[in-house]
């Protein structure tokens, strides 16, 4: 029960034993990978804040001062009386940002991390009292539907680049989806990492305090606590570079020796140097992400994006 009226909360009931057999799929492949949604613990979540705090890390300082410098534009072209749906929302940091401009009747953060979305929902009402949050602890990257009814117009907001870590064609069926849910009627605010210098992203993911080390190898320590595992994280070492030809950043962890690790009651080998490929991070320039909305039904679109081009932030509509 949450403590504030205004603070509704909802749990879509995932099940331990489904990402069992997701995480097991995916150390059995000839390239082992481990999806980046479970980075996401409430360590993971904490960890992400921090990375974004770096002065490696470009992408959230920039689009938070686009969505600061164009808040009331933004305001207007989305208009008023609407719900707004934020995917991963973590802490709810950005939307800080629109919310006094924006006003939506109701927010309803969605995140994957249970007891970190819960936190700062409450946080968040406690802060806004004029605002009703519903927050639900979901996997919104495979179909899901909405636990409360609402007949506004629905809204949704997708910052912090994470369409990223979808494969392109993924990330093309993600905002078809967003579509469907948002209807003719509504749109989406979301902010995509440009194309950019090669050394400016691989310093964003190799930040010199290693946090983002830190992050990488608690996708293990997560999976030890919650699926059964009993990876060693002094025996694999974080490693991430920009492969121009697919246009994204890949993260791994790397086995720095021979060892076997049991997961789930499965045993699974490594040899010194083999990869656990843990995320993408694909990168886009603004024909690109057009192309890609206009392919998902957006009609529509408005760009901001910062003066060296480092980030966008688009709004994409159908009227």
């Amino acid at each position: 029960m949450n403590a504030l009226s205004t603070v509704h909360f909802y749990d879509q009931d995932i099940e331990l034993d489904d990402f069992s057999n997701e995480i097991l799929a995916g150390l059995s492949k000839p390239q082992k990978t481990l999806p980046p949604k479970f980075f996401y613990d409430e360590r993971g979540s904490q960890l992400f804040t921090e990375i974004t705090r770096q002065p490696e890390y470009y992408p959230t300082r920039t689009e938070t001062k686009l969505l600061s410098d164009h808040a009331g534009e933004i305001s207007e072209l989305i208009g008023e009386d609407f719900l707004l749906i934020e995917y991963g929302s973590g802490s709810s940091e950005k939307i800080r940002i629109l919310l006094d401009s924006l006003r939506p009747s109701l927010y309803a953060p969605l995140d994957i991390s249970r007891d970190y979305l819960a936190w700062a929902a409450e946080a968040l009402g406690r802060e806004y009292p004029w605002l009703e949050v519903h927050a639900t602890c979901v996997d919104f990257t495979v179909e899901f539907e909405l636990p409360f009814e609402s007949e506004k117009r629905h809204v949704s907001f997708f910052p912090g680049s994470s369409i990223g870590n979808f494969e392109r064609g993924e990330a093309a069926a993600f905002l078809g989806r967003i579509r469907s849910l948002v209807g003719a009627d509504g749109g989406l605010l979301i902010g995509v990492d440009m194309k950019k210098d090669v050394g400016v992203l691989n310093d964003a993911y190799n930040d010199k305090r290693g946090i983002t080390a830190d992050f990488n190898l608690n996708i293990l320590e997560h999976i030890n606590r919650e699926y059964g595992a009993d990876f060693n994280l002094s025996q694999f070492t974080h490693e991430a570079g920009y492969d121009v030809e697919q246009g994204c950043i890949q993260m791994f962890l790397v086995s720095t020796c021979c060892q076997s690790v049991s997961v789930a009651g499965r045993d699974f080998e490594f040899a010194e140097g083999e990869k656990i490929h843990t995320e993408n991070s694909h990168k886009y320039n603004v024909d690109e992400v057009l192309e890609m909305a206009v392919g998902a039904g957006f009609l529509k679109a408005k760009t901001w994006l910062d003066e060296d081009e480092l980030f966008g932030v688009f709004y994409l509509y159908s009227q």
